[in-house]
Order: structure tokens, then sequence, then C-alpha cells
């Protein structure tokens, strides 16, 4: 039977992680946000980060968005970040603080779809609910040899309607972190390993040679460019001008140098920018920064500036390591700043 023999290689072989020592619905919420577009060694200093700074659902919502975002820094999409505080608000205000334990309850949490609400519901309360995600496309695929697109509405009726017939009522936590671990550790994307595999003798892709082709997607990505233009002014007192990015888009809510954008690369962003050639202390060449729909370039101006109004927010370096930045500014800080000011 294929659920008892993938929970069997699964108690045999699965990896030692903090959240599967835990039925808590709020750390098992957390662990899965997390690891949403994160491998698991990337995501687990941040899990236990959080864990650490925010113990409980209630202490999370109690928190400022910018202290979120700071501890969120480097994980990237930051819009979980902003919907796990916006989730934290609503279980502290609308369930009493209590982590909810119905699914329709769950998947109403912000951030929270079908396959989160799922896992949180079966690992935490043993709900029968299968999880679907990309290992789990992956699995069933191949072994059941199902043709139809993951990323259309038919492909993932079927696959669910496939699963629910194999979730074992009595034990859907296991079921559902095996299956994942499987396609995660074993059935992976690339090179997965046939030749060891417990189900090789029924799995579809591996008799007719279509391991690679399977599963398939509908929609291919199409990326855009978007140039970004950063002035980095400092002034006589060595403070540093920033500003928080708003607006539905990437980095929302986070903090930047003010900077101009472009669909494609300037001739001459200097005159762009409007810097006086004589303030400029220096500049990077054009770096580029891939995103999952989005490849972002990227250079900054170092330049000489003072403030122009109240309005504007300048920080000293060492308040600035405070802020929440994107990636790119948090490299650029680290490795850049730090010649154009003083050193103790």
């Amino acid at each position: 039977m294929f659920s008892k023999k993938l929970i069997s290689w699964y108690h045999q072989n699965k990896r030692d992680l903090p959240w599967r020592h835990t039925r808590n619905p709020y750390k098992i919420w957390l662990s899965e946000i997390i690891l949403q577009q994160t491998r698991v060694e990337q995501g687990l200093p941040y899990y236990e980060k959080f864990v650490s700074t925010f113990p409980n659902v209630v202490s999370l919502a109690k928190a400022k968005e910018d202290e979120v975002l700071k501890l969120w820094q480097g994980l990237g999409y930051y819009s979980r970040a902003r919907n796990l505080h916006h989730a934290a608000k609503s279980v502290a205000n609308d369930f009493k603080g209590k982590f909810p334990s119905e699914y329709k309850d769950i998947l109403s949490l912000k951030g929270v779809g079908e396959y989160t609400a799922a896992a949180i519901a079966s690992f935490s309360y043993d709900l029968p609910y299968p999880v679907l995600d990309g290992n789990v496309f992956r699995v069933i695929s191949r072994i059941y040899g199902f043709h139809e697109a993951i990323d259309s509405p038919a492909g993932k009726k079927k696959f669910i309607e496939h699963l629910q017939t194999l979730i074992p009522h009595d034990d859907a936590a296991s079921f559902n972190q095996a299956i994942m671990e499987f396609g995660a550790m074993h059935c992976t994307p690339k090179n997965p390993n046939c030749v060891n595999c417990i189900f090789k003798s029924q799995c579809y892709a591996a008799k007719n040679d279509k391991v690679d082709l399977l599963p398939i997607k509908e929609k291919k990505i199409i990326k855009r460019d978007r140039y970004f233009y950063y002035t980095v002014s400092i002034d006589s007192k060595k403070n540093i001008l920033i500003q928080k990015r708003k607006g539905k888009d990437i980095w929302e809510g986070m903090y930047e140098f003010p900077n101009i954008e472009s669909p494609v690369k300037l001739d001459n962003p200097i005159k762009e920018l409007s810097i006086n050639k004589k303030d400029l202390l220096s500049f990077t060449e054009i770096q580029k920064h891939l995103l999952t729909h989005q490849n972002i370039y990227f250079s900054f101006y170092v330049v000489k500036g003072e403030p122009s109004s109240k309005k504007e927010l300048w920080v000293s370096a060492e308040k600035l390591m405070e802020y929440p930045v994107p990636k790119i500014i948090q490299d650029f800080i680290h490795k850049k700043l730090n010649l154009y000011l003083p050193h103790k």
C-alpha cells in the first residue's frame, strides 16, 4: 500500500527539524510561511530567530512592522513577513490569541493558502487535509503518470482528489510530512534516486523514461527587467539619507536610498539623478539581482549632500543597521558604505 510504504520510509529517513517536534500550530505556521520559496537550510536560522524573539502569536502581533521586516531581512519575498504580521494580529484580535483549529478559520488568515492551511491542520490537529506543494506534485505525477498541468485548475483538482484517496485519516500528519520529505530528499527535480526508490516497480515515469518530463506546467514565467539607480547621500556629519519604500511593489515597507527606476539601461545616470559631478564620491558598476518574475539591475552613486527638508530621514551608519532593507542595499552597506565613513 502506497501510504504505509511512504510513511515507513519517512520514519527511517526524515530530517531532524525543530518544527517536527511540536504540535504547536503557531510554530508550525511560522515554519510553513518561512519555508515558502525557501530551502530548509536557509530558513532554519530564521525560524529559530522568530521563535526566540516572538515565542507566541500574541508577541508577534504586538511587534512593530519594522521589527518583523528587520528579522526577516535577507530571506526575500517580503510580502510573506507582512502577511505573517497581519495574520498574527488577526489571531490576537479575532481568535482571542488562540490559533484557530478549524481548516476554514486557518485558511482565512492572510498569507495562508490551501497548502499551508492543510499543513497546519494536519500537523497540529491531525485533520485529513492533503497538502499539495511542488514536492507532492512531482511525486504523484511521476509515480501515477499524471499528465495534467499542475498550474491548471483541472490539474490541481485531479491531484487533490487522488491524494484524498491516499491520505490515512488516522495519521494525516505523518503522510503529509512523508510525501513532502520524499519529494525533497529522494524524488528530486533533477537526478532523483530512481535506482533505490521504494516505488520503482510501480513508478510510471521511471518505467516509461519520463522522469525529466513530469510534472507538466502550462505557463512559462516571463521576466521583466528593471533598472534601479540609487543616490547614496552622505552629509558633513556622516549621516546617510534613506526613505521608506511604499506602494504595492517589491520590498514594500522596507528602507532604501533615494533612487530612480527605468525599464532600460540609462545612458547618463548622473544626469538623470541630477548629481553635480563635484559632489560625486564614487559609483558602482551595474549589478544583477534575480527575482522570480523580475531581473533587477542596480548601481549606487555615492555623493556629498546636506539635508534640505525636515521630512527627510537622515540616519547615522550605526542607526542605519537597525532599519530593514532589501538584500542589495544590505550588501552595499556591509561591503561598500564603510569606505566613505570615518574609522574609529
